[in-house]
């Protein structure tokens, strides 16, 4: 998914979505950590995108609670 389309479809979301989003990726994150470490984890960019995603929602979080 291009990077735009994702920010665009986390822009028409409630926070309450967005939250429980954002959970989603950081155990995903971790998981992807714990998998690391271990010497399990053959897509080590996936690290990166999901470290960036997590970015991408909290930043959409703040600009919707600054447009309240």
């Amino acid at each position: 998914m291009k990077i735009n389309a994702f920010v665009e479809d986390l822009r028409k979301k409630s926070v309450s979505e967005l939250n429980e989003e954002l959970v989603a990726a950081k155990k995903e994150l971790f998981n992807l950590r714990f998998q690391n470490a271990t010497n399990q984890l053959e897509n080590t960019s996936r690290i990166k995108e999901v470290r960036k995603n997590i970015a991408r929602i909290q930043t959409v979080m703040t600009e919707m609670a600054k447009a309240e």
